[in-house]
């Protein structure tokens, strides 16, 4: 059953009382109505437990802990198909975003953010809670097949739901551009979504094995990473990669990429 937006509630995490109110009037501004906060992971860890939210807004650092660790404490009570996450955060370190990009959150919000900033990332999270089946030329898309190639489970995870709200039904998954391979061998697939960086082989060598395959040299791959913008991808589709975006990304950009991959062919 669909949530109306007015109906969600989130639940704010900021050490900063300041910081706390500022952000809770901007969520008011945008419509939300149902909030609460905590000023650490503790705290929140007990409210995520009590009052089930359907949106976590968190700050990265606080005295006892990082959001990455109430993270990894959603993931393992099984919450992160109920619950998603935001990081708000003034830090532009890739290395230090990195893990949070690869962890299956919906949206990094900068410190601060505009309004239209806040109203994407919540759009962004009514996507991947609403299922809207997409409507192909070419494709039945209950008949689509779509392999996910990426490391991260958590990624994994999250890809698999924006296509399960899209309708598709058909997938296989591989941790690895390996892996995948031995899954080619065996299968074929309307569509091959993969990570760049993984360990055995990344992307782009994985892309590259399947341009000069014979029998998959047509099908098109969608690179989704958390490296997009970095100077090694620009010219990654030269390696016959048909589209790429970043991590976290907006569930309506992959129904419009698939849009565009499938039914160009």
């Amino acid at each position: 059953m669909a949530i109306a937006f007015d109906e969600l509630r989130i639940l704010l995490i900021e050490p900063s009382d300041v910081q706390r109110k500022v952000i809770t009037q901007h969520l008011n501004q945008a419509g939300i109505q149902h909030t609460r906060g905590a000023s650490t992971i503790a705290e929140a860890k007990e409210e995520i437990l009590r009052w089930q939210p359907d949106i976590v807004t968190s700050a990265m650092y606080f005295e006892d802990g990082t959001a990455h660790e109430l993270i990894q404490f959603i993931n393992r009570n099984d919450l992160h198909d109920t619950l998603h996450f935001m990081l708000v955060s003034s830090e532009h370190r890739a290395d230090q975003l990195e893990q949070f990009k690869q962890s299956g959150i919906i949206a990094i919000l900068p410190k601060p953010f505009t309004p239209e900033q806040l109203q994407r990332a919540i759009t962004a999270t009514m996507d991947l809670m609403e299922p809207e089946p997409l409507t192909l030329e070419l494709y039945d898309i209950e008949d689509l097949r779509v392999l996910i190639v990426d490391d991260s489970l958590t990624s994994r995870h999250v890809l698999r739901r924006v296509f399960e709200n899209l309708g598709v039904e058909i997938f296989v998954e591989a941790e690895n551009g390996q892996q995948a391979i031995d899954i080619l061998e065996e299968h074929q697939f309307d569509l091959i979504v993969t990570d760049f960086n993984m360990p055995e082989m990344n992307g782009r060598e994985l892309t590259q094995y399947i341009r000069n395959s014979s029998s998959h040299a047509h099908t098109p791959v969608l690179m989704v990473t958390a490296r997009a913008n970095e100077p090694q991808l620009a010219n990654i589709k030269q390696s016959g990669v048909d589209a790429l975006t970043d991590k976290p990304f907006e569930p309506a950009t992959i129904k419009g990429l698939i849009s565009r991959l499938l039914d160009q062919q």
